[in-house]
């Protein structure tokens, strides 16, 4: 075998840089063993190690003989790599920062008694320019591929104590499909993680066709941004509304069936006198109707130059009780990570780049 390897596999390797085997499904990794002429047996060696181990070297994966963790190595990266900053908050919230090629991605992880949430990011900067988002401010630089999806998970040192997963970090999830699905897919295959898809939200500003995609071809939660119910004031605060007014969103979504475990909401930012009267409750009863879901108020949280700001907390719980009143479950987000930039609408690596 070795010598096979060496009179031909070696120049072709020569040529190509090294590859990331994070992301790859058995069947790639297989591939990938194959044409290195490495014992079968390896592919489900190196699925254990990186996905269920989350070993982030071969020469870690110590079933392996020492000449193929050398080859592995010579071509092939792992892609599991430690954050390389981390800035804990009073509350207990920490953010991470994660390579991404040669940019950087946040991730905040957020313990709550039995609960231990990760918030994922899916894009370096966010094209959706949100009025109120500093992801928004930062542009948009690029998808993350597969694997810098992954990495902030199976690289989170509290990795162990997770409990949940939402796509709700820097950027839209939809408009990175394709590496989304398959990251979903990774988490809920039992080769992988085999989590319930029910322990996973994904968060859309209201990409219809993708999100249409989304409902039918994963069962995880869906969690669409709202923040008005109103046409132009929704405008105002998010340009997407003019290619998927909100109407049409919740008319896409209310075409799917939402019974059983898997959960709808709607992620509503209050803003001081602006989105919180009762004609917006009428408005959002109406939209609404007897839709199966939940809407999640979330406290504003400044943003540097814009001209917005946060209500009290008397206004949060009027709102509330009031669509309560209305049959609509409403909730009120507690705030969490704000002195380290780590709260909803405020991860952003600007700054980095």
């Amino acid at each position: 075998m070795r010598k096979s390897l060496n009179q031909g596999l070696i120049p072709y390797f020569c040529r190509m840089e090294k590859q990331i085997l994070l992301g790859k499904t058995p069947a790639e990794i297989q591939e990938v063993v194959e044409k290195m002429e490495l014992p079968k047996f390896t592919g489900k060696q190196l699925v254990d190690w990186i996905y269920l181990k989350r070993c982030a070297s071969f020469d870690g994966m110590t079933n392996l003989s020492k000449s193929a963790r050398a080859l592995l190595s010579e071509h092939y990266e792992t892609g599991l790599k430690a954050p390389v900053k981390e800035q804990l908050s009073t509350d207990g919230t920490k953010k991470y920062l994660f390579p991404a090629g040669e940019h950087f991605v946040e991730a905040a992880y957020i313990p709550d008694r039995e609960r231990a949430t990760l918030c994922v990011s899916t894009q370096v900067g966010c094209q959706m320019d949100c009025l109120f988002c500093a992801t928004g401010k930062q542009g948009f630089q690029k998808n993350l591929s597969v694997a810098e999806i992954m990495n902030q998970i199976l690289s989170l040192p509290e990795f162990d104590t997770l409990t949940n997963i939402v796509f709700m970090g820097m950027g839209e999830p939809l408009a990175n499909y394709d590496n989304l699905m398959r990251s979903l897919d990774i988490l809920t295959q039992e080769w992988a993680l085999g989590w319930s898809p029910t322990r996973i939200t994904v968060s859309t500003c209201g990409l219809i066709p993708n999100m249409k995609r989304f409902l039918e071809e994963s069962k995880c939660n869906l969690a669409v941004s709202m923040h008005s119910p109103f046409h132009d004031e929704r405008l105002k605060l998010m340009p997407v509304e003019k290619t998927y007014p909100i109407k049409e969103v919740i008319h896409a979504v209310r075409q799917h069936d939402w019974h059983g475990q898997r959960r709808l909401s709607f992620e509503y930012i209050v803003f001081k006198d602006l989105n919180a009267s009762k004609e917006h409750i009428k408005e959002i009863a109406r939209l609404l109707g007897s839709t199966r879901c939940r809407i999640n108020l979330i406290r504003y949280h400044a943003v540097p130059n814009i001209p917005l700001k946060s209500p009290d907390m008397a206004t949060m719980t009027w709102f509330r009780d009031a669509l309560n009143e209305k049959g609509i479950i409403a909730t009120i987000r507690a705030s969490r990570g704000q002195d380290i930039d780590a709260a909803c609408g405020l991860l952003s690596t600007k700054n980095l780049l």
